[in-house]
């Protein structure tokens, strides 16, 4: 596997090695030893599955805020999403700033995020379906967010139509607030 640090210190894209032949390809998508050679999380508790019927789909931005906060690997199993990610380490020097990329099912990519960050996705094809794996369990107590579309964060989404955004997404307050 690969390991690329993002621009927002330990944020990493994950490249799985391909070994191919005329079968397809074998790939380790998960290696104790090799997440900690990079001091990476190893623990994970909790897998979950989303599955997204339509392209347009937007989820996020979220995060648990402490003593919840966790750390996810995310890859998309089906379909293709445009993932992003925002620092919200107040002691960070990329505070607030975003991180961007497509993972799909042919990129076969992952993106491991830090505690302290949000996270959200649009997916690009109907019947995208994205795997994560937390390093804590889910306290829907926890559950915060930040909107999608914050002009002080000013992501650059994909120009496509938003066509499903939950009511919970559209409502997090600005940055301002």
């Amino acid at each position: 596997m690969r390991f690329i640090e993002t621009d927002l210190q330990g944020a990493f894209i994950i490249e799985p090695e391909k070994i191919e032949d005329e079968r397809g390809f074998f790939a380790r998508a998960y290696c104790e030893n090799e997440f900690q050679s990079h001091k990476l999380n190893t623990r994970w508790v909790q897998s979950n599955i989303s599955f997204n019927k339509q392209a347009g789909t937007l989820r996020g931005m979220h995060y648990q805020a402490e003593p919840h906060a966790e750390i996810k690997l995310v890859r998309c199993i089906r379909g293709g999403i445009f993932d992003v990610i925002v620092d919200l380490r107040k002691d960070s020097k990329t505070y607030l700033q975003w991180f961007a990329l497509e993972l799909t099912e042919s990129n076969h990519k992952m993106l491991y995020i830090p505690k302290g960050f949000a996270h959200g996705f649009l997916t690009l094809n109907d019947n995208t379906e994205v795997f994560y794996q937390h390093s804590e369990f889910f306290a829907p107590a926890a559950g915060c967010g930040l909107r999608w579309n914050d002009p002080a964060l000013a992501i650059k989404w994909p120009e496509m139509t938003i066509c499903t955004l939950s009511d919970k997404d559209q409502a997090w307050p600005l940055l301002k607030n």
